[in-house]
């Protein structure tokens, strides 16, 4: 029995493609485990398999498996699942909502709206769904999947933390006045760098001028990364700093740095960089929006959903200023990571394949 994945596009950084190749090297201790993509990085070409390459479908055994990561929609692996015989596993994501790139790629908000009804139209075929929060779980079931398992991602927060910290970006971001703000995660609309601006521009104008804010993300979107760009330009923010993709040894050093993280993502289907914050034993600061607060765990400040950028400064400037509440907050990250178990993540993952085996 073969257990092969396929994801639409692999990209250096990527969490599906993370979780792909995390998947992958569990996988291969059971048996033959390739990843293919419709859409492959070229520093990726080694790793990932273009779809076009897959076994024939007359090699194929109804035994074996293919676990199918959707996040986007694509046509050629629409096709490609349509034609296999193989029994299908669908993990889930989530699919970002198509109406935060409407103004910005109105392709890719077209390709994400797609994404969503080849979640619905699989429901009658997939023989799992595993959901890798409980958020993304209730989608799938008001989709009309009916056998959906809670699956949580490999994560392993701690393992940043035993990186040496890039002693060159550590000691730029230290010598900083001020409290420093960390943001990690890709510039895209969803994710709202844009208000987290605007928040630092009320926080700078009002309450804590020698904040600092400190984003690290590749920005993946043209259009949105334009507004972007314009919006601080003009905004006139020197005491922030955009980084894009960093090195494992730079993001360990950012998180060194930090005061605090904050994020105001308006859709995740889980979010790592909260639990990564934790294993630094720093504070984290969201809005409550798709899984942040599952994530969370009650272990940072969550604001209600929606909050804006006046409620947002408010919030970083109390964790700033009050080290008793960021004591308390640090504590709660440290009991909120013995929840995170990659051990049993990987475990819980193969009890489901088996369960379809």
């Amino acid at each position: 029995m073969s257990i092969h994945q396929v994801i639409v596009a692999a990209a250096p950084g990527d969490a599906v493609t993370n979780a792909a190749l995390e998947y992958q090297r569990l996988l291969q201790r059971v048996g033959p485990s390739e990843i293919y993509a419709a859409h492959r990085h070229p520093k990726l070409a080694d790793l990932v398999h273009p779809l076009h390459a897959y076994a024939p479908r007359s090699a194929a055994s109804r035994g074996d498996i293919l676990v199918v990561h959707l996040s986007i929609g694509d046509a050629d692996v629409s096709h490609f699942l349509d034609e296999r015989p193989e029994r299908l596993v669908l993990v889930y994501h989530n699919v970002t909502p198509a109406e935060y790139f409407d103004p910005y790629d109105p392709s890719f908000a077209r390709l994400l709206r797609e994404g969503r009804e080849e979640v619905t139209r699989l429901a009658a075929r997939v023989e799992l769904a595993i959901a890798v929060s409980a958020y993304n779980a209730a989608e799938l079931e008001s989709a009309g999947y009916r056998e959906v398992r809670v699956v949580p991602l490999v994560v392993d927060p701690v393992a940043l933390r035993a990186i040496d910290p890039d002693p060159e970006l550590l000691a730029t971001l230290t010598a900083l006045d001020g409290p420093t703000f960390l943001y990690v995660g890709q510039l895209l609309p969803h994710k709202r760098p844009d208000l987290l601006l605007e928040a630092h521009h009320v926080l700078l104008t009002r309450l804590v001028p020698e904040a600092n804010l400190v984003l690290v993300g590749r920005a993946r979107n043209r259009g949105f990364a334009r507004a972007f760009n314009t919006q601080l330009a003009q905004l006139q923010l020197p005491s922030v700093r955009v980084l894009g993709g960093v090195t494992p040894a730079e993001l360990a050093a950012c998180f060194e740095a930090a005061t605090a993280f904050v994020s105001a993502s308006e859709h995740e289907g889980v979010c790592v960089p909260l639990l990564e914050a934790m294993a630094f034993d720093r504070p984290v600061i969201a809005r409550d929006h798709g899984a942040i607060a599952e994530t969370m765990a009650g272990a940072g400040v969550l604001l209600p959903a929606g909050s804006g950028a006046e409620l947002l400064a408010e919030a970083l400037a109390e964790v700033a200023g009050a080290p008793a509440l960021r004591g308390e907050l640090v504590a709660r990250g440290r009991r909120r990571l013995r929840d995170v178990d990659p051990d049993a993540a990987r475990a819980a993952f193969l009890d489901a394949l088996l369960e379809v085996a």
